[in-house]
């Protein structure tokens, strides 16, 4: 509600208007509020701040590819998050040619799905690489062979599956890749009125270069909106504790594989009778045959033990543990 003024402040106004000291057409102008105009046809679903953690969810995804990818492609990739907007999904499907690659995904646990566009040159340089090419783009697109998906459709399996890690921070998701299409009039899987968020990728693999769209519905990501956050997201990251990291490092330690070797005894012979060893020649080693064995682990020595035998296969008996400090 405005300010009420008292007669003595409307007879000094009017005063003052009569007098010239006021130009009426100033007040009307200071009191105009700025109006924007909204457009009923694309309503505003995402916020800045969701498109903002939406980069930097993809900006996570963007070096998970450029680590990742070179594994099977034998080249340097590299990834950078372009840009991200809101727009209708009819302007995204307008801009597609045909051949296209589309992934659809099913963002479980999520409802609905997001689709991934990859730029066909992309598409035709894995392709060429994963055959023993060079990893060269064709001049001209053309239709792609039943062998041709079959590689893109591997390829983008291992990229949905690099995104789990991202969204870590936000929910636990799940894309499974439903299917792949190659024409762009099979993409309608959205109302074309309806908004959805485009986080545009730059992916160069060696020296040819393209964008990866990732268009993500407004309805499938309605659920978690209010996630859509910086400030949840990087509070959602603090309350990891170290030990739970500490924890997490450990069970990859465990699963590490190293080497372990008994060392029955060393000796010394000659070049002749190396070479002139034959089957059945008893070699006399530096050991008793009650003395302790050796265990290296890796080239550390970690134990003593007892040779003997398990299951019809030689296995030695621990029998001590050495200590750093032994």
């Amino acid at each position: 509600m405005g300010e009420v003024l008292s007669q003595n402040e409307i007879d000094s106004l009017l005063a003052a208007l009569s007098s010239g000291e006021i130009d009426a057409e100033e007040m009307s102008e200071a009191n105009d509020k700025q109006v924007k105009n909204y457009d009923f046809r694309r309503p505003t679903k995402f916020s800045k701040e969701h498109l903002r953690t939406l980069e930097v969810i993809y900006e996570h995804y963007s070096r998970l590819l450029s680590t990742s990818l070179p594994v099977y492609l034998r080249k340097s990739v590299q990834v950078s998050v372009s840009s991200a907007e809101a727009i209708v999904f009819s302007e995204f499907t307008n801009a597609l040619f045909n051949p296209v690659i589309l992934g659809v995904v099913n963002f479980q646990p999520l409802g609905g799905t997001i689709i991934v566009e990859m730029a066909t040159r992309l598409g035709y340089a894995m392709i060429d690489r994963m055959l023993g090419g060079e990893g060269a783009p064709l001049d001209k697109n053309r239709d792609f062979t039943e062998i041709e998906l079959t590689i893109i459709e591997k390829m983008m399996v291992i990229c949905m599956q690099l995104m789990r890690e991202p969204w870590k921070n936000v929910m636990d998701v799940n894309p499974v890749l439903e299917r792949m299409e190659t024409n762009s009039q099979f993409a309608q899987m959205i109302a074309p009125n309806d908004m959805i968020a485009i986080v545009t990728l730059n992916m160069k693999i060696g020296d040819v270069e393209g964008f990866m769209n990732i268009c993500l519905p407004f309805f499938t990501l309605e659920s978690v909106m209010d996630r859509l956050n910086t400030k949840y997201w990087y509070a959602n990251m603090q309350e990891k504790k170290d030990d739970e990291f500490e924890e997490y490092i450990e069970a990859l330690i465990k699963r590490v594989d190293v080497p372990v070797r008994a060392v029955l005894g060393k000796t010394e012979i000659a070049v002749t009778d190396f070479v002139n060893i034959q089957i059945g020649d008893i070699i006399r080693l530096n050991t008793d045959v009650e003395q302790d064995l050796k265990v290296y682990v890796g080239n550390i020595e970690k134990f003593a033990a007892l040779p003997g035998s398990s299951k019809d296969k030689y296995a030695v008996r621990v029998t001590s543990v050495i200590r750093e400090e032994e």
